[in-house]
């Protein structure tokens, strides 16, 4: 044994040819600072050995390596920056020390080889991988960019414009895409991965494979002329402010260190890596998006145990069709769920049934699914006039009418059809599910299952429990929501739930800001353009349709009538009144028309103005801070609210139902990543010079006293100090 450590070992497979197996005790292979450390004992033990003639690189997982170990990263970003840097300069010496290493290197690749695992391979001469293996370089979806190298060895092995488009997008490639660019020199079986590998070093020893001249192209500058530089660089910054934006500057900053470090040797070009990733760790935007993806594990975590806990749901039922229940219906069966989609009028099934085909040939034109699946997953949708059948099925999702009335008569009556063992569930958006259950003799087995629209694109599920709803209920709906490809978030009962309560505060804040001469185009930019949201308020109750938010907006104002309650008409009510319902007919606050593609183009509707002054007593202009503020201190304090209730259970939850179900913008990381990064007593102080406009802006007793001790949301980062490598 050459080197035995924790997470790998080396030995001889074959006489002169050395094997380094990534083998961490868990389920798959990370590079973390431990492993990382033990790479560079590993191969300060390699150049110790005077028979060595090759080294082979491979992991005894399913994955070569995942990547580097992100609950790390925080506790990394906190230490000081130069710190930081001198860490990141023995990092890449660990790997420049396997790139110079005198001999053949290669590495055999099966599944993932993702950041610091793509820098890992790219630092070998040669890379063999079986058709399981993804390869990529994500860093810039979590706010950085690679920093063990990954920046300079691949734009100098596979060319810059390839390199920038798989750095800035972030997307890894599968392997016949990998081998097609040049990251990777073969795909094998893999059966014959292993084998394969030591044939191909063999030929590198024996001098057949040219491994030096791979190497020194590694090491050299760019081979481009200053005007291929000057366009391939331009085009490319381009593109990604057209794509990125301004809130993302991670995609921006790989490229102008490719560009910068363009005509230097690698070890100078490692250097302007260096600069810039520390940068871009010292930024918001980095510890947001970090945060989200320990946020998203954390989700993930709770519906894997809620899995293991229950069976998995094998054939489930929608009532209601058209376009919510046909989506339901379709991501249920196009996930290997078998479904039943009944409703009373057969022109419904027609429209849930259309729906579902019209998602399926999307899918069939893109090349995302052969037409023998688009059939199998068609015919496992069952379009049904009566209840044939659904005694049998495992749970019934409900997505009728938003009338409390009309949903507690038909739960009540699927509940006489369904075997005692059933789940029922309710789509509701707004109705607590408490009240649904009074008319239900088995409440245990009822809960809330709200699906936010469209079904298929929105990967939010808020899963509701009810007062008496069972723990072996939500666990099974928590299953059969990550079985659907959703993101499956458990909030406690109360009108509105969790992501409609929070909305519709802000919604009230739009309104306000209009009665006291806000311009709806105005704040509708500011909040895209400067705030990030996808949409404005204007636009996304047009998308939302008026005619619902009215009705959700009275349904909020009975249940929380000291905050949500109007004192007169507001803009809601004025389009309302006026038969302007948004994208669904066509006019809102602006109008629609049809673009080429079949959707929704919106335009600017004159009349809008006339309406709205009839619900405003003034007109003055407004900044943007003065916007940003007015329209997001409600749905904080009500986010602070739903968190002291006990309506969501973390800030965590908290965050990841807002960025998945409203689509809060992901470079802020939710309401508590925002508070924890502005500082709780900024805020309170921003939310002091509008507390006289009611009590949607009276923020909660709890951030005070937080602010008061001193204290976060999320807990400080633990400490770290630079490790030596």
């Amino acid at each position: 044994m050459i080197y035995q450590g924790e997470n790998l070992s080396v030995d001889y497979i074959e006489p002169g040819i050395a094997h380094l197996v990534f083998n961490a005790k868990g389920s798959v292979n990370k590079l973390n600072l431990a492993t990382l450390q033990s790479v560079g004992e590993a191969i300060d033990a390699l150049y110790s050995q005077k028979d060595l003639q090759g080294l082979l690189l491979s992991s005894d997982k399913s994955a070569f390596i995942v990547g580097a170990d992100i609950t790390e990263f925080l506790g990394l970003f906190d230490i000081p920056t130069e710190e930081l840097s001198d860490w990141l300069h023995q990092a890449n010496a660990i790997f420049n020390r396997l790139e110079d290493i005198p001999v053949p290197t290669l590495s055999a690749i099966t599944g993932f080889a993702l950041g610091g695992g793509c820098e890992c391979v790219l630092a070998t001469d040669f890379r063999l991988a079986d058709e399981t293996a993804s390869i990529g370089l994500p860093e810039t979806q979590l706010g950085i960019m690679p920093g063990w190298g990954g920046s300079v060895r691949l734009p100098r092995l596979i060319g810059a414009d390839p390199a920038m488009e798989v750095i800035t997008t972030g997307k890894p490639k599968r392997a016949k895409d990998a081998l097609a660019l040049g990251m990777i020199d073969g795909v094998v079986s893999r059966e014959t991965l292993i084998t394969d590998s030591v044939t191909m070093l063999k030929k590198a020893i024996e001098g057949q494979l040219d491994w030096q001249s791979r190497r020194t192209q590694k090491k050299a500058p760019l081979k481009l002329s200053p005007l291929e530089a000057a366009m391939s660089f331009n085009v490319a910054k381009g593109m990604i402010m057209k794509m990125a934006g301004k809130h993302y500057p991670a995609p921006m900053t790989a490229v102008k260190s490719i560009e910068n470090s363009a005509f230097m040797d690698r070890d100078a070009a490692l250097e302007v890596e260096n600069k810039n990733f520390v940068a871009l760790t010292q930024t918001d935007v980095a510890k947001s998006l970090v945060g989200i993806f320990l946020n998203d594990q954390l989700v993930k975590s709770k519906a894997k145990q809620a899995i293991k806990n229950s069976e998995p749901v094998t054939s489930a039922a929608v009532l209601g069709a058209g376009i919510m229940g046909g989506g339901i219906a379709y991501q249920s069966a196009s996930k290997g769920v078998p479904v039943l989609m009944k409703d009373i009028a057969q022109q419904s099934l027609d429209l849930g049934m259309s729906e579902a085909s019209k998602l399926l040939n999307k899918q069939l034109e893109r090349g995302r699914l052969s037409g023998l699946k688009m059939a199998q997953v068609l015919s496992s949708i069952t379009p049904s006039l009566n209840y044939a059948s659904i005694e049998n099925k495992d749970i019934v999702v409900e997505a009728v009418v938003e009338n409390p009335k009309i949903k507690a008569a038909v739960l009540a009556e699927v509940e006489n059809e369904v075997n005692e063992h059933a789940i029922l569930a309710s789509n509701t958006s707004t109705i607590p599910i408490s009240l649904l259950a009074k008319s239900l003799k088995r409440p245990e087995n009822f809960c809330g299952m709200h699906f936010f629209n469209p079904v298929h694109r929105m990967p939010l599920v808020e899963v509701i429990r009810g007062e008496k709803t069972s723990q072996q209920t939500i666990d099974r709906v928590v299953a059969y929501a990550s079985q659907m490809g959703k993101t499956p978030i458990v909030v406690n009962d109360c009108p509105g739930f969790f992501v409609n309560r929070v909305l519709f505060p802000y919604f009230a804040g739009f309104s306000l800001l209009l009665r006291d001469g806000g311009d709806y185009q105005q704040i509708d930019k500011v909040m895209e353009k400067e705030f990030g949201w996808p949409m404005g308020p204007a636009y996304l109750l047009d998308v939302v349709g008026i005619d619902t938010a009215h009705h959700a907006q009275a349904v909020m104002a009975q249940g929380f009538p000291e905050r949500m309650a109007k004192n007169g008409r507001d803009v809601i009510d004025a389009m309302f009144e006026s038969d302007r319902y948004g994208q669904k007919n066509g006019s809102g606050f602006y109008a629609y028309s049809i673009d080429r593609k079949g959707k929704p183009k919106k335009n600017i509707d004159e009349s809008t103005a006339g309406i709205i002054a009839t619900v405003t007593n003034t007109t003055q202009p407004y900044t943007s801070e003065q916007i940003s503020a007015r329209m997001m201190i409600p749905m904080i304090n009500e986010v602070i609210r739903c968190l002291d209730e006990g309506i969501i259970a973390s800030p965590a939850e908290a965050d990841m139902a807002l960025v998945y179900g409203l689509g809060f913008p992901p470079f802020k990381g939710g309401v508590f990543r925002y508070l924890d990064a502005i500082g709780l007593t900024t805020y309170l102080d921003m939310a002091k010079e509008f507390e006289h406009l009611g009590a949607v802006y009276q923020v909660p007793e709890s951030i005070k006293q937080k602010a008061a001790d001193g204290e976060c949301y999320y807990p400080a980062p633990q400490s770290l100090s630079a490790p030596s490598a």
